[in-house]
């Protein structure tokens, strides 16, 4: 899958309600997002503020992504949206999709992030896991 592959079903998210743990069309957090956008299964049960980045590592590994320090279409971002809060959403290119707890649905902002990015992972050819 590419980078524009992922992004355009990223965007195919927009306006799914919100829904902590979410995983379907019911609703959706950040990382059901992710997982859908990926088309990878992702954890569930975790606290909304466990800022587990060490978890977001090993997942986005195990899924075979890379770190990286550019940005690129099709990426997941990993942001600090609060303390002790991680959140997460793919660059789109001109800007980003998000789960958005406060708009509770999924939304696609333009521009930059407005949280400090910690991580950028990128799908590494060859190793793509399901």
């Amino acid at each position: 899958m590419t980078g524009a592959e992922i992004a355009v079903r990223a965007r195919g998210a927009v306006g799914t309600p919100f829904r902590l743990h979410g995983r379907g069309p019911d609703g959706l957090d950040c990382v059901g997002l992710v997982g859908l956008a990926y088309g990878v299964a992702v954890p569930t049960g975790y606290r909304l503020r466990s800022g587990s980045a060490s978890l977001v590592a090993a997942v986005a590994a195990a899924a075979g992504l890379r770190a990286v320090a550019d940005g690129a279409v099709g990426d997941l971002i990993v942001m600090a949206s609060a303390p002790g809060q991680l959140h997460l959403a793919i660059d789109v290119g001109d800007g980003f999709v998000h789960a958005d707890a406060g708009l509770r649905r999924v939304v696609e902002r333009p521009g930059a992030p407005p949280w400090p990015v910690l991580a950028r992972w990128r799908r590494e050819e060859g190793t793509w896991r399901r």
